[in-house]
């Protein structure tokens, strides 16, 4: 089993575009994947319970069909820093909680397991120092960073790797998403964070407002993955 920690430069940078491509990819190798989320903020109210998007996306294209619970075992309605929308019901969000959801994962045994983070790198789980990274770090996740292609992506996939190498995590590669379809010199920034960053180039997404979106992987894709 191999599990790698999704996280991005910033939220809305398109880390669950990332996930369930990569999912689809890694499906073409052995279908034994599934993909998990386990803090959702942004929830629906169903008949099933709370229910978030980005954890059904994950769900659906996933090799293993696993329940929602496993997926996504703490939501929130309100689409807001996890923490506050905790500490607004008195809760708490934990690292053994946390472990848990990884465990459950586990015991489904998938080949791939991708655990997608919430926000950037740093997203406090609470305000007494504990961080959604420190997660990533007691497993010892391989690290997927996801940059999202606007203006003051460079500062952000910089400080977040920096970020993921000092915590001692291994960054395995980083994945370009064009969320802005009119970002001024594209490729000009695209070149730069190869020049930048000392981990390979992944794939990347070009930008796309409707229908299914498409990821070119690299040459390095199955270095990584095999």
């Amino acid at each position: 089993m191999r599990t790698y920690f999704i996280t991005g430069t910033d939220t809305d940078v398109g880390k669950t575009v990332a996930g369930v491509l990569l999912l689809k990819e890694l499906a073409k190798l052995n279908d034994q994947t599934l993909g998990i989320k386990p803090i959702s903020a942004g929830c629906d109210t169903t008949v099933e319970g709370l229910r978030n998007q980005d954890a059904l996306d994950l769900q659906a294209a996933s090799g293993i069909q696993a329940n929602y619970d496993i997926i996504n075992p703490i939501a929130y309605p309100e689409f807001i820093a996890p923490h506050i929308a905790a500490a607004k019901r008195g809760e708490n969000i934990s690292l053994s909680a946390l472990q848990d959801c990884l465990e459950k994962a586990r015991m489904l045994n998938p080949r791939w397991l991708l655990v997608e983070g919430a926000g950037g790198w740093r997203l406090p789980l609470n305000t007494k120092g504990s961080f959604y990274s420190d997660f990533a770090l007691q497993n010892q996740m391989k690290v997927i960073l996801v940059v999202g292609m606007k203006l003051g992506c460079l500062n952000h996939a910089v400080l977040s790797y920096q970020a993921i190498k000092a915590d001692g995590l291994d960054c395995v590669g980083y994945i370009v998403n064009q969320v802005d379809p009119n970002m001024s010199h594209y490729q000009e920034n695209v070149d730069d964070l190869d020049a930048l960053l000392p981990c390979q180039k992944l794939a990347d997404i070009p930008y796309q407002e409707t229908g299914n979106k498409v990821m070119n992987v690299s040459e390095h894709f199955l270095q990584v993955f095999r």
